[in-house]
């Protein structure tokens, strides 16, 4: 049966208390941390010199669409009822807003070392201790607007910016590629300082703390930006049918991402899944 993924402003308390409680009882088995390890193995840049999958990639988009279905699929194995929600950050984009309140997620990071004291998720709670990270800490860090460094959640006219991109992807395939609709989302720029991060990438650098790394999996807002993240990418295949997941063929012996990125038809490691399977959803799960 297909299920849908709301809005977290849209959760009842009671949904709120069951997406946590899941979340909870995954990190007491260790299933959670299994997670952050595939995302810390997989989190490769394109200076690197090596095969890509997760991120600076076409990749990326049916990758994390893959990885959250996994997740999901563990989180509904100990409750049914869950179906991981998104935030849409264009809108709820203040430190205030609901995902971050005491009985959900948490809030931001005390000034002194940026943990979080507030919510399930806090050191201090005794059920949610960092042990696949990587930094040292043993507890959540956030960093609400890099107060030092300030920046902004992306905007409505960004993210619409975004979605006016016709093709999915244009070599050379990474964080430079110029334009198409991934790395315009994952958000990959140029100029200095926050100027390089746009969209994806700056909802990781206006959380800070632990959504800063490949560990960022540690953070459980995670699983609700790239549930938004999703539902972007599945409403600009709605607008474009046309345009499908690029390239279409692995790079030749010569181009400079021979053996690098994943082509349509590949498998994508850990799964050995292919990107062209993960285009249609609307047999698993839908957005509200």
């Amino acid at each position: 049966m297909v299920y849908t993924r709301k809005n977290q402003r849209d959760l009842t308390a009671a949904e709120r208390r069951t997406f946590v409680a899941a979340v909870l009882e995954l990190k007491r088995t260790g299933g959670y941390d299994e997670f952050v390890r595939t995302h810390i193995d997989h989190y490769t840049s394109d200076g690197e010199g090596r095969l890509r999958t997760a991120h600076m990639a076409p990749s990326f988009l049916p990758w994390h669409r893959k990885f959250l279905l996994d997740f999901e699929t563990a989180l509904r194995r100990i409750d049914s009822r869950v179906a991981v929600p998104y935030w849409d950050w264009t809108q709820d984009d203040s430190p205030t807003s609901s995902l971050w309140a005491e009985d959900f997620l948490g809030g931001n990071g005390r000034r002194a070392d940026l943990q979080v004291m507030t919510g399930p998720f806090a050191y201090s709670s005794g059920r949610w201790d960092i042990t696949a990270s990587m930094t040292e800490d043993h507890f959540l860090t956030r960093d609400f607007g890099r107060p030092r460094d300030p920046i902004a959640l992306p905007t409505s006219a960004e993210l619409d910016e975004v979605m006016r991109e016709r093709a999915y992807d244009v070599a050379p395939w990474n964080s430079t590629s110029a334009s198409g609709f991934r790395n315009r989302l994952e958000g990959w720029a140029g100029g200095r300082g926050n100027e390089r991060f746009r969209v994806h990438n700056r909802v990781h650098r206006w959380i800070g703390g632990m959504m800063l790394s490949g560990g960022s999996v540690n953070d459980p807002v995670f699983w609700l930006h790239h549930s938004f993240v999703d539902l972007v990418w599945s409403r600009w295949q709605q607008r474009n049918p046309g345009a499908t997941y690029l390239p279409a063929e692995p790079p030749p012996l010569g181009d400079a991402q021979y053996r690098k990125v994943v082509a349509r038809h590949e498998a994508m490691k850990p799964w050995g899944v292919t990107p062209a399977s993960l285009f249609d959803h609307s047999r698993i799960y839908r957005y509200a």
